[in-house]
């Protein structure tokens, strides 16, 4: 059984995801130590716990990479009645943890959980498994595409209630892509994107705090102290990077200038350190995930895996445009973290159960020679 799989396994696109991890636990350590030392007199802090998460993820990730990849189309409506179970108590008083005027965690013992992270994934699979089963009938709007709409907008709506525009939107974005690539007739597309465009800017414009976020995207210098004071620091750290960067562990920016340094942040604290170089390596990984991930989803036959494997390989892609974005002054911020990289226990533990079964799924596409090609 373990030489079967070690036989079949995509083991380039194993070390990729083995490398961004790896490369983020340094990180988190080098961008997290002042802030660990102030709050905790521990410049190891936040380090142990992204190791202890990146040790659980580890598992996961293993265990998805070999177990059958059906079994998750046929567990699917669970996923969705879990989903909304995981999102409902985080709205609870007493269940759901509150910390910035959000209320997006639940406490289980002594583990913190964010929902939303495991909401990104359930999702992505109940829209592969649904929209396959409905091939025959895609072209019928109300039979075919409609009815899984209605428990999209439910999560959306559950999601954006913590409040968090930015991971409904990228939920959103996934099962969109789902949705383009599984034959949807081009008139369907059309007016459902055009209402989900409508739809997220009506929410990103009607409360006061996100408009605010907005128009300090537009321009932080109006507001340096205020709004605009994350996405400055953030420009200082990449502008005092420069080519080749300040050095491992010489960041100036992560001694309480920059908030949120080794979390939403931590790509500023990479450049500042790594300089251009620290953003090549991480780009360049990204990029072979998504080729690798696009390339599975051509060579696979069955609806399901292929909807899956594109599912997957742009709910890592949306999570990265939106951090990268955010970072650099290109979008809002969004609270969205980098994946694999960041701190965070819920997003680390998820994006490997993502990136198990997209192993599995690559090692599934292997072509007839028993090569992996991009």
């Amino acid at each position: 059984m373990v030489l079967k799989y070690f036989r079949k396994v995509d083991f380039p696109l194993f070390f990729a995801f083995l490398m961004l991890c790896m490369f983020g636990l340094i990180m988190v350590y080098s961008a997290s130590y002042p802030i660990g030392i102030i709050k905790y007199q521990d410049p190891t802090y936040f380090f142990s716990k992204q190791l202890r998460w990146f040790l659980i993820g580890s598992i996961v990730f293993i265990i998805n990479s070999i177990l059958p990849y059906r079994l998750y189309g046929k567990l699917s409506p669970l996923f969705v009645m879990l989903s909304i179970m995981l999102l409902l108590l985080v709205l609870i008083p007493g269940i759901g943890v509150e910390r910035n005027n959000s209320q997006r965690w639940i406490q289980l013992g002594i583990f913190v959980i964010q929902p939303s992270e495991a909401v990104k994934l359930l999702m992505a699979i109940y829209f592969a498994y649904i929209y396959a089963k409905k091939q025959t009938y895609l072209h019928d709007f109300n039979r075919g595409v409609l009815p899984p709409l209605f428990v999209l907008a439910s999560v959306f709506l559950l999601v954006l209630k913590q409040p968090d525009l930015g991971t409904a939107t990228s939920i959103l974005l996934t099962c969109g892509i789902i949705l383009l690539c599984s034959g949807v007739r081009k008139i369907h597309l059309f007016i459902l994107g055009s209402s989900a465009v409508v739809g997220v800017s009506f929410f990103a414009i009607t409360a006061p705090y996100r408009l605010r976020r907005l128009m300090s995207f537009l321009n932080p210098f109006d507001d340096p102290l205020g709004d605009g004071y994350q996405l400055i620091q953030s420009f200082y750290a990449i502008e005092s990077g420069g080519v080749l960067g300040r050095g491992l562990g010489n960041s100036i920016q992560k001694l309480g200038y920059l908030p949120e340094a080794h979390t939403d942040f931590i790509m500023a604290v990479i450049l500042e350190e790594l300089g251009i170089f620290g953003l090549l390596f991480v780009t360049i990984l990204y990029l072979f995930i998504m080729l690798r991930g696009v390339s599975t989803a051509r060579k696979l036959t069955n609806a399901f895996p292929k909807l899956l494997a594109i599912g997957l390989t742009f709910q890592i892609m949306i999570q990265v445009i939106f951090n990268l974005g955010a970072v650099s002054g290109l979008i809002p911020i969004t609270g969205i973290t980098l994946p694999f990289i960041s701190y965070g226990g819920s997003s680390l533990v998820f994006m490997l159960f993502s990136a198990g079964i997209l192993v599995n799924l690559s090692s599934s596409a292997r072509d007839s020679k028993g090569q992996f090609s991009l």
